[in-house]
């Protein structure tokens, strides 16, 4: 069974935000206006988290992607009490819309802030309705939502893969992260298969995993940057 994973390296990563607006753009996340933002409620399923260091002339800046965990052991499952987030036998963490009643439990128990509530009925200014994307479910007001990895692509790949009679090959699934980046710093494939990319990336000394003492056991991994480089 397939267990996917994602690595990013932060070596490459430049902050750009081209990964934001291409998950914003494929996942139909709605904008949800200057005021809304102000009281926190902007939604990203991607967010690239900034940590500066120094002054402002010497100082230096650290670009995080941050996605959602998909969490091998994620605690938002276990404190869901109408079952509306899961996690299923590939490693991906879902989420049922229709079952979910917007207590948010989830977003507290979340330690790495990857999930949003929906306060209003998502909207689009024109012409941007048009171009919403139709392999992905507009979630309605009231409900948590968050990074899928690219759900629909996923599920895509593997009926053409079956259709062909074959399997899934490493890079066929590719995440809108990802193909967008233009530095390439976001890998995406199986972690259980160890001739994969991510799997070998994975197993590299620069990488580490974020709160890992927690023991969510997260599916996101990073790189380390500068001198840790082989």
């Amino acid at each position: 069974m397939t267990r996917w994973g994602m690595v990013i390296d932060l070596d490459r990563c430049s902050g750009c935000q081209a990964c934001v607006v291409a998950c914003r753009q494929e996942n139909n996340i709605p904008v949800v206006g200057r005021e809304q933002a102000a009281m926190g409620r902007a939604i990203f399923w991607m967010q690239i988290i900034e940590e500066r260091e120094g002054g402002h002339n010497e100082g230096r800046t650290r670009y995080l992607p941050r996605p959602c965990m998909h969490c091998d052991n994620p605690p938002c499952v276990k404190v869901c009490p109408v079952g509306a987030t899961y996690r299923n036998p590939e490693g991906l963490v879902g989420q049922i819309y229709a079952r979910c009643i917007g207590c948010r439990y989830c977003t507290a128990a979340c330690p790495y802030t990857a999930r949003y509530f929906n306060w209003y009925e998502p909207s689009w200014e024109p012409p941007r309705e048009k171009s919403l994307n139709p392999d992905v479910y507009v979630r309605p007001k009231g409900v948590v939502e968050k990074c899928s990895f690219c759900v629909h692509r996923i599920r895509k790949a593997q009926r053409k893969a079956k259709d062909e009679n074959r399997e899934i090959e490493d890079g066929e699934v590719i995440p809108a992260c990802a193909e967008t980046c233009p530095s390439k710093a976001i890998h995406f494939g199986d972690l259980d298969d160890p001739d994969s990319e991510v799997s070998k990336l994975a197993g590299s000394r620069r990488a580490f995993r974020l709160e890992e003492f927690l023991g969510t056991d997260p599916k996101v991994i990073y790189l380390r940057e500068g001198e840790w480089s082989e």
